[in-house]
């Protein structure tokens, strides 16, 4: 076999070539852009929120009910004792009567509510005492109960001083009238009347004798057993 001295001279060469890049190549740069963060950070100032002043109508009025104030039926209710301030949202339930279970008088300035409204008092004095000096005349809880039931009184108020003890128990008779069971009497009284509860409230309430109203129509919704 002949050996080619000059192939194997020009393969030599090859593989001792060395690609030199180009200057505009060796000169190519990338900039890249480098953002260093705060050496602190950034607080801004705190801002108070305040909402926007409401405005209220000379013309407008707030209805702000008597203490402990609830509806017991359709044209029957009961609260403690109103004050001037209740006297606007008195007027738009378009009371017909008042009963008022304190003994002491009405004060003047409820008189005037009344007279310029075309409102009838009615006035059971029970006295306000403590257990274990409560003493409820069965008879005057009687004598209201049968305004109570008489429409021609509706819309009607049922009031004492805070629309508890007295209040509860004119209305807890009302409820034997419309056939509730003492449960219930005795739930509504408490809720009311809450940590204040008497046991000699709700003993009268139990005891008192239902029959002599038998006669007697009861035209409201609640009327039917229940």
């Amino acid at each position: 076999m002949k050996f080619d001295h000059n192939l194997h001279q020009e393969q030599q060469e090859k593989e001792q070539t060395v690609v030199i890049p180009s200057e505009e190549n060796m000169c190519r740069t990338i900039e890249v852009a480098i953002i260093e963060p705060p050496s602190q950070p950034q607080v801004l100032p705190a801002v108070k929120l305040t909402p926007p002043p409401t405005t209220v109508n000379d013309d407008e009025e707030m209805f702000i009910p008597p203490l402990n104030f609830a509806m017991v039926d359709n044209g029957i209710f009961r609260s403690g004792f109103p004050n001037s301030t209740n006297f606007s949202f008195l007027q738009s339930l378009s009371l017909r009567s008042i009963i008022y279970l304190c003994p002491e008088p009405y004060p003047e300035a409820n008189m005037d509510f009344l007279m310029a409204n075309g409102i009838q008092l009615y006035q059971f004095g029970i006295d306000g005492a403590k257990e274990p000096f409560v003493n409820i005349p069965e008879d005057t809880i009687r004598e209201a109960l049968k305004v109570v039931i008489d429409a021609r009184n509706h819309p009607l108020l049922i009031h004492c001083k805070r629309g508890k003890h007295r209040t509860g128990c004119l209305v807890g008779c009302l409820r034997k009238l419309q056939r509730w069971c003492l449960t219930s009497v005795f739930d509504e009284y408490q809720r009311f009347a809450a940590a204040k509860a008497r046991i000699s409230d709700q003993r009268f309430m139990e005891l008192f004798d239902t029959s002599s109203f038998k006669h007697l129509p009861m035209p409201f919704s609640c009327s039917k057993s229940i």
